[in-house]
């Protein structure tokens, strides 16, 4: 029990270093708000001009899409699959992994932490201002909050659910890097991009994709959090897709750990 009680301060503090640190990149996180402001912008002003032509032929109402763009702008940094931290891909490809497999931590875990906390702080930098002008902003290019809740709750527990997802399908990225000694792998963070809803949101795909595309793991990054916000998903589809978040949430962890395992038993370090 001290041993656990121990590992959890451990990452505890490892988390609150990280996100320390990482809400000392100020510039950064004002050219990050200018372009989501641009892009979110760009975005609801290109959808306002198909809607206005045919408004009744669209999956989501105008004001749903518009909250869905809001908060994922606002929320980008803590959602989106690509922006993870690098350090864990250079401590495989310069050797450093050595040094923390002498360290008494679970390794994925640790990088699991920190990864979590620098999502969490630039998230923490940027999302604010962002928020208070989609407040203030007339309708309908605005957003509100939800009147019910129920809803707002259910937000949060997504949110910290589609966290936890994003978060270990990065682990799984990093794992890789075992194998491919490849820094990013573009391919695979646009893919997911895609089909989490990042560039159209998942109600806009073809029907039989739009299917498929839910019940992946990729859905349960953004497209539930900012859908279960805007309220395009309510009532009991809310309790389904945040329990289909738990279930990706559960087998990609046990799955990271695995690989992780198995890949450390190979390790091969030269030099000294």
């Amino acid at each position: 029990m001290k041993n656990i009680s121990y590992n959890y301060i451990s990452y505890a503090t490892l988390f609150k270093i990280r996100f320390i640190a990482g809400l000392q990149y100020r510039a950064a996180a004002w050219a990050g708000i200018a372009t989501q402001f641009a892009w979110g912008f760009m975005e609801i002003l290109a959808f306002a001009a198909f809607y206005r032509a045919s408004p009744d032929v669209f999956p989501m109402e105008f004001s749903h899409l518009v909250s869905y763009i809001w908060i994922q702008q606002a929320f980008l940094a803590l959602f989106a699959p690509w922006g993870s931290d690098v350090n864990a891909a250079e401590t495989i490809i310069n050797g450093n992994i050595a040094y923390e497999m002498s360290r008494p931590l679970s390794i994925y875990n640790r990088w699991f932490f920190e990864k979590a906390a620098i999502r969490v702080s630039r998230t923490a930098l940027r999302c604010l201002p962002i928020l208070i002008v989609a407040f203030i902003l007339p309708e309908p290019f605005g957003m509100t909050l939800p009147s019910d809740p129920f809803v707002f709750l259910s937000f949060i527990l997504s949110a910290v659910l589609g966290l936890c997802v994003v978060t270990s399908y990065s682990m799984l990225d990093s794992i890789s890097v075992f194998y491919t000694m490849n820094r990013y792998n573009a391919i695979l963070v646009i893919f997911a991009d895609f089909l989490a809803g990042g560039y159209i949101p998942l109600p806009f795909f073809p029907e039989p994709l739009r299917k498929i595309a839910e019940l992946l793991p990729f859905a349960a990054m953004q497209n539930t959090p900012l859908r279960i916000y805007s309220g395009n998903i309510s009532g009991n589809d809310t309790v389904y897709a945040i329990c289909l978040q738990l279930f990706w949430f559960i087998i990609m962890l046990v799955t990271g750990k695995i690989l992780m395992r198995n890949s450390l038993k190979r390790v091969l370090i030269q030099g000294g």
